[in-house]
C-alpha cells in the first residue's frame, strides 16, 4: 500500500484528538487523524458524565487544574463556533453530615487557589432551595456556577466535523501496528491500512496511549490502568433534577453523582473499578446496585423502576505523578524520540480540558519545537448546528418540511427524530455509517423504547443512502450486524444448522 504523507498525524479520534485536529486545522498544515474504530468518540469520550467541570477539584498547581480551568473557559467560547449547546447548570458538592460539612471550606479554598470564579459556600437551606430533590439530610454545599453539561456525542462530532470542513483527513478502521524510528526520530506509523509518514505525531490514543509510547521505548514505566465506571439513565418524565450534584469527594475520585443531562434526563454514576481488559465495558449487577444505593443518599426519590438505559465507560488512569502523590495528565514532547507528542492519562476532567490540551499542543509545537505556522485565509471559523426537529416551533417545522419532506417523516417517536435528520447525518463531513453513529448525532433510540421501533426504518435508510444491502448494516462496526441473510435464502437452502448457516 502507498505511504501517505502529512505534516501532522494524530492517533485517536476521541475528544482530545478531535480538538487537536480542529486547532491545527486553522493553519497551512496537512493533518490526518487515525482511528481504529468506525467513528469518532467511541471510547471514553462519549461514555462519561458529560460534565464541563468548573475546576474546583484538581490539586492546585497540577496540569489537571490548569487544563480544567482553561478548558471550561474555551468551551464557552467554542460552543457557538461549533454549533453545540452548553447547559449552564452549575454544580453542587453536597455534604451529608457535620464531618462532610467541614470539607466544604477545604474545597472552597482549593477552588480559590485554582482561580475558579463565583464559588460559594452554601447553607442547607440554600442548597435545598436550588435543588429541592436533595436529601433533607443535606448539611450544606459548595456551589460552583461555571460548571455545566454538554451532549458528549455532539461535542466530539462537532470538533471532528469542524476539523474535516477545514481539510483534516480522518481514517477510520485504521489501527497502529508498528512505529518506525530513524536516527532518533519517529518518521512513520504502520497500520492495517498502510503507512503514514509525518513530521509530527500526536499520541491521543486514550486507554491505549501507553502502548503507543512503548512502541518507541518511551516512558516504559508509564502504565494506563483502565477503570470502568457504570451509569444509569432515567426516564425524563419520572426523575427530574436541575443541577449537577456531587457527593463530597474521596481519595478515589469525585464520587457517584446525580446529574441532569443535556437532553433533560437524569443520570447517575459512575463507580470506579480497575479492570484487566481495557475494552471491557460490561455492566454488572453489583455495579448498578452500588451506584443506585450511593445516589439515593443524595437524591432519595431515585427509583430503579424509572431506569431506561444503563452503560459503562472506561477511564484512562495513568501513573504519572510528577509531585510524587497526585496523578496528573502527561502532556509533553517525547524525550525519547523526536517528532512525538504524548497526551496520556487523560482521565476526568479530560473532556472539559480537551480544548485547552489542544491549545497546549500548539504551544509545544511553536515554543518548544520551534515550528512556525501560517494561518489559512480560507479557514471556516464556524460549523453549522445540526437541525433538531424536536426543538423547532410549529412554524419552523412546517417551513422545513416544505423545503424537504423527509423532515416530515418521524422515525424515532420518543425523541422525534426524522428521516431528514438521519440522512443529513449520513452525508455529514464525518459520515454516520452505523446505527450507533446515527444515534450519537441525532439522539435516535435514546428514549423509553430504546430503539425498539426505529431499528428497521433506520436500517432501511442506511441501506438506501449508503447503497449497501441490509445484511451489511451494523450497530457499531465490524462484528455487529443486525441481519445475517434473507429468510427466503435460508428457507430455500433447507434451514440452518443453528449458527445461521444454511444446511
Amino acid at each position: 500500500m502507498e505511504t501517505k504523507n502529512f505534516d501532522v498525524v494524530i492517533i485517536g479520534a476521541g475528544i482530545v484528538g478531535s480538538m487537536v485536529a480542529r486547532r491545527l486545522s486553522k493553519f497551512k498544515l496537512s493533518v490526518a487523524v487515525l482511528e481504529k474504530e468506525v467513528d469518532v468518540g467511541m471510547g471514553q469520550s462519549t461514555a462519561n458524565s458529560a460534565i464541563l467541570h468548573s475546576g474546583h477539584d484538581p490539586e492546585p498547581g497540577t496540569m489537571k487544574a490548569k487544563m480544567n480551568k482553561r478548558g471550561n473557559e474555551l468551551w464557552k467560547q467554542y460552543a457557538p463556533e461549533l454549533g453545540v449547546e452548553i447547559c449552564d447548570t452549575g454544580a453542587l458538592v453536597v455534604a451529608m453530615n457535620p464531618e462532610e460539612k467541614k470539607q466544604i471550606k477545604v474545597l472552597y479554598e482549593r477552588s480559590n487557589e485554582n482561580g475558579i470564579e463565583g464559588v460559594e459556600m452554601w447553607s442547607r437551606a440554600q442548597a435545598l432551595a436550588r435543588e429541592p430533590h436533595l436529601s433533607p439530610e443535606c448539611t450544606g454545599a459548595l456551589w460552583t456556577p461555571t460548571a455545566g453539561v454538554i451532549d458528549p456525542f455532539e461535542g466530539v462530532v462537532a470538533a471532528a466535523e469542524h476539523a474535516a470542513l477545514n481539510g483534516v483527513q480522518f481514517f477510520f478502521n485504521t489501527e497502529v501496528e508498528h512505529m518506525v524510528v530513524e536516527e532518533g526520530k519517529l518518521t512513520t506509523v504502520k497500520t492495517n491500512r498502510g503507512d503514514f509518514h509525518a513530521r509530527w505525531f500526536v499520541n491521543a490514543a486514550g486507554i491505549h496511549s501507553d502502548e503507543i509510547m512503548h512502541m518507541v521505548g518511551d516512558r516504559p514505566d508509564f502504565v494506563i490502568t483502565a477503570r470502568r465506571g457504570e451509569y444509569m439513565i432515567f426516564d425524563k418524565a419520572k426523575v427530574k433534577v436541575s443541577n449537577v450534584i456531587f457527593p463530597m469527594p474521596t481519595e478515589n475520585g469525585k464520587g457517584i453523582l446525580v446529574s441532569v443531562t443535556a437532553h433533560g434526563n437524569t443520570l447517575i454514576g459512575p463507580n470506579a473499578h480497575a479492570i484487566e481488559q481495557k475494552e471491557d465495558t460490561a455492566v454488572t449487577k453489583f455495579g448498578l446496585s452500588e451506584i443506585l444505593e450511593q445516589s439515593k443518599k443524595v437524591v432519595p426519590t431515585i427509583s430503579a423502576q424509572d431506569v431506561i438505559a444503563t452503560f459503562s465507560g472506561v477511564r484512562a488512569t495513568g501513573n504519572y505523578c510528577p509531585d510524587g502523590s497526585h496523578r496528573d495528565f502527561l502532556i509533553e514532547i517525547s524525550k525519547r524520540v523526536k517528532g512525538l507528542i504524548n497526551l496520556a492519562g487523560i482521565e476526568s476532567p479530560g473532556y472539559v480540558s480537551s480544548p485547552a490540551i489542544a491549545e497546549e499542543v500548539e504551544r509545544l509545537l511553536r515554543e518548544e519545537a520551534g515550528e512556525s505556522f501560517e494561518e489559512k485565509k480560507e479557514y471556516q471559523p464556524t460549523r453549522q448546528p445540526r437541525v433538531r426537529f424536536a426543538k423547532l416551533s410549529h412554524d419552523e417545522r412546517a417551513e422545513l418540511i416544505r423545503k424537504n419532506p423527509a423532515y416530515g417523516r418521524i422515525v424515532c417517536r420518543c425523541e422525534e427524530v426524522t428521516e431528514g435528520e438521519i440522512v443529513a447525518a449520513i452525508h455529514a463531513p464525518i459520515p454516520a455509517v452505523t446505527y450507533d453513529a446515527i444515534k450519537r448525532r441525532t439522539w435516535l433510540g435514546t428514549g423509553r423504547c430504546q430503539g425498539s421501533f426505529d431499528y428497521p426504518r433506520t436500517m432501511e435508510i442506511l441501506s438506501r443512502e449508503l447503497n449497501i444491502p441490509m445484511t451489511e448494516i451494523t450497530k457499531r462496526g465490524p462484528g455487529s450486524v443486525f441481519l445475517f441473510r434473507k429468510t427466503k435464502e435460508i428457507v430455500e437452502a433447507g434451514g440452518t444448522d443453528g449458527n445461521n448457516k444454511a444446511v
